[in-house]
């Protein structure tokens, strides 16, 4: 009958070695994992052998294991490395989160920025990026900007600034008065501008009655108007055209600024034998109001002498819009 040494511990094994019971002997072998070499057991890299990991092969006594990249994490197999979609994990981003193979990318919605953590999202000043973004002016939101205007003026496709038309909305002038519209307000002036000694004989029209002994010292008329400008025109600019309304044969007319030019703003370029063009040459800036009369003078072949003047008032808006 066999005698099992292994069993009865007759044999002569090192302890690193496995005894192994065979017919009529034993036979001393190395664990798994091992290799003889000599008498001695040695460990088997098995990183250098096949089947290799997929990413790193970590040797260990009598054995190995794979590891897989940051990103990535074992397969059922123990071998392959298949990526971990960490949007779906734990999302990490604060706002939107792209995955890619072995890691993940981080997105802002509109309005946002990405902060220097790759991760956070900040609230993007779009106000600061450029000082054109908004005709007026421009107010920061969370993720986003919206334009203001002054009184005065509404908002018009999200960052332009157009008048508001008074006088047509909130009308607050008198029965007695005409309200007169401009860039960013609006002016009530009387329906009836006429001072003594004229009389109103059409609209905005004062005449001095030739029965008066005193206008024959006066303009024989006086006509009002009316009109804005922006604020900082670019100069020169022409600006307003007077004309005769009635043309007499052999007159000759000429035309001057009689006031309000004390500054030197204005000039008046005469453009034909009966009309002249009112020409800004200096910038002005509002909101600022300026009334020039313009007279012009007829003379005919028997030196009869009379004159007309047009007060135009002009109504300089506070700003370039």
């Amino acid at each position: 009958k066999d005698i099992d040494e292994c069993a009865t511990g007759t044999h002569n094994c090192r302890a690193d070695q496995v005894c192994v019971n065979l017919r009529g002997s034993f036979s001393c072998q190395c664990p798994p994992g091992y290799q003889k070499r000599g008498d001695q057991c040695v460990d088997i890299d098995e990183c250098t052998l096949p089947p290799y990991c997929h990413h790193r092969c970590v040797n260990t006594p009598g054995s190995y294991y794979c590891q897989c990249n940051a990103g990535f994490q074992l397969a059922s197999n123990n071998h392959t490395c298949v990526d971990i979609n960490e949007c779906d994990a734990n999302n990490p981003c604060a706002q939107q989160c792209y995955n890619i193979l072995g890691s993940f990318i981080c997105q802002c919605n509109p309005g946002f920025e990405l902060s220097s953590d790759r991760i956070n999202c900040e609230d993007t000043d779009e106000c600061r990026t450029s000082s054109y973004i908004c005709q007026y002016q421009c107010v920061n939101e969370p993720g986003k900007f919206s334009c203001v205007c002054p009184e005065g003026y509404q908002v018009v496709g999200g960052r332009t600034c157009q008048d508001i038309n008074e006088c047509e909305t909130t009308n607050e002038c008198r029965e007695d008065e005409i309200c007169w519209n401009y860039h960013g307000g609006f002016r009530c002036y009387p329906r009836n501008p006429c001072q003594e000694p004229y009389v109103l004989t059409s609209e905005n029209r004062c005449v001095c009655p030739v029965s008066n002994a005193i206008c024959r010292e006066l303009p024989y008329s006086v006509v009002y108007k009316y009109m804005s400008i922006r604020s900082d025109r670019t100069v020169p600019s022409d600006i307003f055209q007077i004309q005769a309304t009635t043309i007499y044969p052999n007159t000759i007319n000429t035309f001057r600024i009689k006031s309000g030019n004390e500054n030197g703003e204005f000039y008046l370029r005469q453009t034909s034998t009966v009309s002249a063009m009112l020409v800004l040459v200096k910038s002005l800036s509002g909101p600022r109001e300026h009334i020039v009369d313009l007279e012009m003078l007829t003379v005919n072949s028997l030196n009869y002498r009379t004159s007309s003047v047009l007060r135009l008032t002009i109504i300089v808006g506070p700003y370039a819009f």
